[in-house]
């Protein structure tokens, strides 16, 4: 039995450290915010210029106006300021961010992250992250841990085009939580009902066991 993305994000959340400035990734990322316990303050970031997003709006308090980088529609959260995305952008550049939780199409053992583009696919461009990667203290990827096809995701070497090279410190995905470090993939923590040989038959690195 693997994690639900909901058990997943909120896996994510257990990340979090009061007062971090955290950047969330499109697609399942975005659900971490609503795992954020009542009694931590972080700030999370979007790149268009939000700094301070709160949970998903209910319906009455939906404003067109007032969108994260997916283009989703989000709340503010007490003493969130709104920037230019050129200054967004200098945060992210500059290093200030504590954490950013991304989405991922491959991640090698080495770190690798591939999560921009597929070749021969449209895209409407890479966004931020490949400036999240440079910059952000710590980058955490959260994703399925096979296609739904059944391939692998979790690789010696990315295929696609990287994002950035060595730069992913933990993957999250429904499986499993694995640190990228100098002995190899080193797994941290197994799905209930998930068992070391399943999880190993489904990702390509030799893995290394360190359960907590």
């Amino acid at each position: 039995m693997a994690w639900t993305h909901e058990q997943m994000a909120a896996r994510a959340a257990k990340e979090l450290r009061d007062g971090d400035y955290v950047n969330l990734g499109i697609g399942l990322p975005t659900k971490v915010v609503q795992y954020v316990p009542e009694d931590m303050q972080v700030w999370l970031q979007s790149e268009n210029g939000l700094i301070g997003i709160g949970p998903p709006p209910y319906e009455d308090e939906v404003d067109p106006d007032l969108i994260d980088a997916a283009k989703q529609t989000v709340t503010m959260a007490p003493g969130a300021s709104i920037c230019s995305s050129s200054m967004s952008f200098a945060m992210i550049r500059g290093g200030h961010m504590d954490l950013t939780i991304l989405g991922a199409m491959q991640v090698s053992e080495q770190g690798d992250l591939a999560n921009w583009m597929i070749p021969g696919k449209m895209v409407k461009g890479m966004g931020g992250a490949m400036d999240l990667v440079g910059g952000a203290r710590r980058v955490i990827v959260l994703m399925e841990h096979n296609t739904r096809e059944g391939g692998m995701k979790i690789l010696n070497q990315c295929s696609l085009p990287l994002t950035g090279r060595g730069v992913v410190h933990r993957i999250i995905s429904d499986m499993a939580v694995m640190d990228i470090a100098e002995e190899g993939l080193v797994v941290r923590e197994i799905a209930p009902g998930v068992t070391p040989e399943a999880l190993q038959e489904r990702s390509e690195p030799r893995l290394v066991f360190a359960l907590d």
